[in-house]
């Protein structure tokens, strides 16, 4: 398989599809692999008619097994320090799109598999997958966020249980504690998916943007700043015509038609 074919990027209706196409390896993540994701990440984030991100894995068996450990037993020191550099700056190409992003979990997500879930902004899963970071099994950690956007997602006590015992969660478990938004049978995933998807784009493309950006840049900030961040996001949003469009829907009651504008 050439490089060029170990993702898959469909962009349709405002939307990008991004797909990790190797089922026959459970799409584990090699370096190849992610030099592509992050070509086509960048193409997706500067691209001003994609208004939100899907993501998922080939198949039916897994969303993403982690890291290639077959490829990754054939590395030197020197070359494991560089894809972990890749793979956490992968991970935060996604988790900094400036749009919406959701990840479609047809299968099980381990190690580098759940880390890419966590940087998406939303999260529906297959009701028989499986999702864990279980690195310390092989006496390794989380490097790739896992370390620090699951507890921020779901608190440091059942991060600590799910990364210290390298515990595999069930799909009701993760709805349960907050890592999963949705959960569907197998069967109803793609279903779900497209509903889920069909309210994200029923709003504005530019709010989206905006209302990420001062959610996401704003956690660390003390009050105050939060605030203003939130203040300079909504202020992006005012001089838009998709702004007018939604007032002038509103009163002539019927559905907005927004451009992206």
């Amino acid at each position: 398989m050439s490089e060029s074919q170990l993702v898959d990027l469909v962009c349709a209706d405002n939307v990008a599809h991004i797909t990790i196409n190797r089922p026959e390896f459970r799409n584990a993540l090699s370096f190849p692999t992610l030099l592509c994701l992050r070509e086509l990440l960048s193409e997706v984030a500067n691209n001003k008619n994609v208004w939100a991100v899907t993501l998922t894995g080939a198949g039916d068996k897994a969303f993403c097994a982690g890291a290639d450990l077959k490829e990754r037993r054939s590395m030197s020191e020197e070359q494991v320090v560089e894809f972990v550099k890749n793979i956490r700056a992968t991970m935060d190409d996604i988790a900094n799109l400036p749009q919406p992003s959701i990840a479609i979990l047809n299968g099980h997500a381990f190690g580098g598999g759940c880390e890419m879930a966590l940087a998406c902004d939303l999260r529906i899963m297959a009701t028989d997958a499986l999702i864990g970071l279980t690195e310390t099994s092989l006496a390794i950690i989380p490097g790739a966020g896992g370390c620090v956007r699951l507890p921020r997602l779901i608190g440091a006590a059942k991060a600590k249980e799910m990364i210290l015992l390298s515990k595999k969660m069930s799909a009701g478990d993760a709805l349960s504690c907050g890592l999963v938004n949705q959960i569907a049978d197998k069967s109803e995933l793609a279903k779900s998916s497209n509903a889920l998807l069909e309210q994200l784009m029923a709003n504005g493309p530019l709010a989206l943007r905006a209302a990420k950006a001062a959610i996401d840049f704003s956690g660390d900030l003390a009050m105050s700043d939060a605030l203003q961040k939130e203040a300079e996001c909504y202020a992006r949003i005012i001089p838009t015509s998709d702004r007018l469009e939604a007032l002038a829907a509103f009163a002539e009651k019927r559905n907005p038609e927004f451009k992206g504008e």
